[in-house]
This record gives structure tokens, sequence and C-alpha cells, in this order.
């Protein structure tokens, strides 16, 4: 069983390796360095204590077991050690939004049944989209167990939680991420050490593709669908109230005071109301904005007269599931993310469906097989004809709530290369809008300042990797080595200068520069998907990692 002390005494390697490699000249090896000590310092399994911390939320540690699942049998020795609470949730989940995390005692840790790498930082807890980045690089360095239990973990919460969540935290019941789980499963699948042979494999495959249909029909769901376009949307079943996560309410004053002070970017955010209704204003706060009584976050955002809307709250949750959080491109803050049908997620749905008509091949599925194949090309023929924009000569998001696409030129315009669903034709065009997005550090998320994350001038592991291997895979490999090459040099220039790696970084300047004025504002080290976009991007530039010792 892991302890407390061995963790800290990890903790402290990891620092010595990072501070002995800071200050020094940009090197490969050093970065691979940290990297292999990352993996280590990023693992947390439910033995280990420090995985139920959690600086979201200051209360103490709970633990929570699916209802249906029956008791680990070092479950009360985990509990001793750890001096943790041990909960069951109320009954069994059939769907996301089945239990109200508003509903428990406490908020607490999910449990999961195998070790899993984190992002970093106050990121202590196994994340959806993040995990997928992360699975690539564990291939990457060989360590196929961690890799294939991180897998396992993302089926664990379809079975007892309802879908893959955006991470296994109580208040997250209500939310899922990026959907990567049958791209995760390939990963594993493709690798031939992640198994003792194709018997097995198939029978883990058997057993896990269910699972998968079960997640993907979380996209498919009336609340997920985009109108009548045939495409998905983000959506989180928790309603017109502030996310459970958020420490105070400073979050919601900020985008409170940007609109007040950029009115006509207000799309009816802001709604007239007091800082202290009475009881009758407060009963038509909970139509109209949010519940005063039932939240301290909601009752705290106000500022100069206004509230946000309840339509805001939803897009917010919606954005929150996006997984970035936070950038303009759908509203200001994302407040409208719930309302488009975007290039992200519907690419990543055309993966979906073709991977699952793959498996269902495989296990001999040919009804499922024809199903998954018609359900891709329909897919296809909804995004060509409202996501392809022939007069940009890209892919842009849709906003069905008024009929309009968005012009706001975002970097998930290379996701269909990624997914393969881009014509030849497409996919030169796509290779022609590279100068928007390229800089000197690799690929920035959106060609405008906002003061957010997601947007110029921050580059992120992630959106850099499904572009270069999306450009590789249609045979522009020269354009994918440069940038690759570009990402790369940035994260050994960081390095170099303060021995850390980070989850996001200025494409501009090539650092990790990152000054942000709109929404969160740190940035945070670790970082689990850059460092498995790192190896990866090393495997494509020719220099494949070397096996570690796990």
């Amino acid at each position: 069983m892991k302890t407390f002390q061995r963790f800290a005494l990890t903790a402290l390697s990891f620092l010595l390796v990072a501070t002995t490699s800071a200050r020094t000249q940009p090197d490969p090896s050093k970065t691979r360095a940290y990297i292999d000590h990352a993996w280590d310092t990023l693992t947390r399994s439910m033995d280990d204590c420090s995985s139920l911390s959690d600086s979201k939320i200051k209360t103490q540690p709970v633990l929570y077991l699916p209802a249906d699942l029956p008791t680990p049998p070092d479950l009360a020795g985990i509990a001793k050690h750890c001096r943790v609470d041990v909960h069951v949730l109320p009954r069994a989940i059939g769907e996301l939004g089945d239990i109200s995390p508003t509903q428990l005692p406490k908020q607490g840790l999910l449990y999961l049944p195998h070790p899993y790498v984190v992002p970093g930082g106050f990121f202590n807890e196994m994340y959806g989209w993040d995990s997928y980045f992360i699975v690539l690089g564990l291939v990457a360095d060989h360590r196929e167990t961690l890799a294939r239990g991180m897998v396992d973990n993302a089926l664990f919460e379809v079975k007892y939680y309802g879908a893959v969540l955006n991470a296994n935290r109580t208040y997250y019941l209500t939310r899922s991420q990026p959907p990567f789980l049958s791209s995760m499963m390939r990963a594993v699948l493709d690798d031939p050490d992640s198994f003792h042979d194709k018997a097995e494999a198939r029978a883990w495959l058997k057993r896990a593709y269910p699972l998968a249909v079960r997640d993907y029909s979380t996209w498919t769901r009336k609340e997920h669908l985009a109108g009548d376009t045939g495409l998905s949307r983000y959506y989180d079943y928790g309603g017109t109230s502030p996310v459970l996560e958020m420490h105070d309410s400073s979050y919601f004053r900020g985008v409170i005071k940007w609109l007040m002070a950029h009115p006509t970017k207000d799309s009816g955010y802001l709604v007239k109301a007091s800082e202290h209704p009475d009881d009758a204003e407060a009963a038509r706060l909970k139509t109209t904005s949010c519940d005063v009584r039932a939240s301290t976050v909601c009752a705290g955002a106000w500022t100069g007269g206004y509230r946000l809307s309840a339509d805001y709250y939803l897009g917010d949750r919606a954005m929150r599931e996006s997984g970035f959080d936070t950038s303009f491109r759908v509203g200001p803050f994302g407040g409208s993310t719930h309302q488009y049908a975007t290039v992200d997620l519907n690419s990543l749905m055309y993966r979906y469906e073709r991977d699952l008509h793959d498996f269902a091949v495989q296990l001999g599925l040919d009804a499922d097989a024809s199903h998954w194949a018609s359900a891709a090309e329909a897919r296809h023929r909804a995004i060509d004809k409202y996501l392809w924009r022939p007069d940009q000569g890209m892919y842009m998001d849709y906003d069905f709530v008024t009929g309009k696409p968005s012009d706001y030129h975002f970097v998930a315009t290379f996701y269909p290369l990624w997914a393969g669903l881009a014509s030849p034709q497409q996919a030169a065009s796509l290779r022609g809008k590279l100068a928007l997005f390229e800089r000197m550090g690799g690929l920035q998320t959106s060609d405008r300042e906002s003061g957010a994350q997601w947007d110029a001038p921050f580059g992120w592991a992630p959106t850099n990797w499904l572009a270069i291997s999306g450009l590789d895979a249609y045979g522009f490999h020269q354009e994918a080595g440069r940038i690759a090459h570009e990402f790369n040099g940035t994260i050994d220039r960081s390095l170099a200068a303060d021995g850390t790696i980070r989850e996001k970084y200025n494409m501009v300047s090539g650092n990790a520069d990152v000054k942000i004025s709109a929404g969160y504002k740190d940035n945070v080290i670790g970082f689990g998907w850059t460092n498995g976009v790192y190896l990866k991007l090393q495997q494509l530039l020719g220099d494949p990692k070397p096996r570690s010792t796990p």
C-alpha cells in the first residue's frame, strides 16, 4: 500500500530533478527525464491517500462507491489508513444526471479500480479527455499496464457512473468531456504489448464494446442533440446553477464586470437584480438566473446591479464539458456553448462511429457494423452541410438556435483531419489555413486575443497533436513535422528556463509566458497531456522514446 510519505518523497525527487534542469540549454533528453519522473509523481490510486485530497472542495475527504458494486476487499484498510469516510451512492446509475450531486451529504472522490495519471497541480483526479493523450504517452513510453488500467477505469465509469465523466469526483456526475473513449481503446488494442495475445485482446474488446456503445449513447440523448441538424452539442445535466466545484463567486463576478464593460457583446447574459433579494425576487431568480437560497456561489454572483441569466449558467456548464474552459469562441466566456454544434465534438463523434464500426467488424457483429457505418455517413453529410464553410475554406461551428454559422477561426477546424472525414480538397484547403494559427511555438488556439486561455496567443498539447497527426495522416508530412518541431521546442525551452512542463504555452513567444486576463489564470505544472503529446511528437519526428523502467 502506498503511503503519503512515499508520495512526498517521490514529489521531492521530482522537484530536485526539475530544479537541476532549470536554467540550462534546451535538451530533449532532459525533457524525457522529467517525463519519466512525472509519470510516477502524477500517478494516483485508491490506496494512495493523496488521491483523496481536493483543493477545489475544502471538506473532509470522502470516497464514494457505486451502489451496485460489491465492496472491494481492501476498502476497510484504505479507509483506516487514509482516515477517509466511505459512502455508497444512493442508487445505481443508468446515465448521466441520474443522481444530482446536490443530493449527496458531501462531495467526494468516486472509486476507480486501477491506478491512473492525473493532469497535475490542483487537478488531482482522472479526467475524461486528458486521459486519451496521457494514454498515448504511456503507450509510447512502454507503460502498457498503466495505460490499459486507465482505459479500464474509463469503462468502469461508463458501467457504474453512466458515462466517461469530466473526472471522478461526485460533482462531475452530471457531465462528461470530449468523447475519446473509443480512441483510448484503439490506443491499447493497436499496441502489441498491451495484451498477451490476440485472444486476450479480443476477449477484452468483447467486454468493452457494449460499454463503449453505452458511452456513445450519452451524446445522442435528446439533451445532447443540436436541434434537428443531426449533430451533437455539449450539455451538462446540472441545471441552471453554478458548478459545485467553484470555491466562491469571483469567477462569475468577473464575467459580469466584463459584460458591463462590453455591453455590445452581451447576448442577454445580464439580468437586473438585487444584491440581497427578498423572498419574492429570490423565487423569480430561480427561473431567470439561479437559486440564491440554495447556492452561496449563486448568491454572491452579483455586481453593479446585475446577475447572470439562467441560460448563461446552462452555457457555462456546457463549456466545461467541452474542455475549452474558457474561450470566447461561442460567446463571451463560452456562455453560448449549448446552442452550438461544434466542429470538435462532431469530428469526435464521427471518429467514435467509425471506431464502433471497426470494433463490430472485429467481433463479427455484422448488423452493428452496418448501423455504425450508416451513422457515420449521416454525420459526415451533416458536418459538410452545417460545419464546412466553402466561403472560408475551413470547418466552423454552427449556432443551431439562430441558424447562423460562426465566424470565429478556431484550431478545432483541423479535427476533421484527425477524424479522417475531410475530402482531399477540404484537407488541402485546411492546409492553406495554417497561417491563421501557426506561430513560432506551434499552433495557437484561435486568431483572436480575448484574454482567455483557449484563445490567441496560447497553444495546448491536445489541439496541437490532433492537428499535427491529422496533417500527417493526409500526407502533409512537411507541415506536420515543422509544427511538431515548433511545439516540442517550446516545451524544451520552457523546461530549460524553469524546470517544469506546463498545461499550456505562449505560441507567439514560444515559451510558458502565459498571462490570462479573462477567466482562469493559472498555468498548472505537471502536466499529463503535455507529457504524452511530447512523446508522440518525438516519435513523429523520428526519435522514438527508448523503453523506460516503470
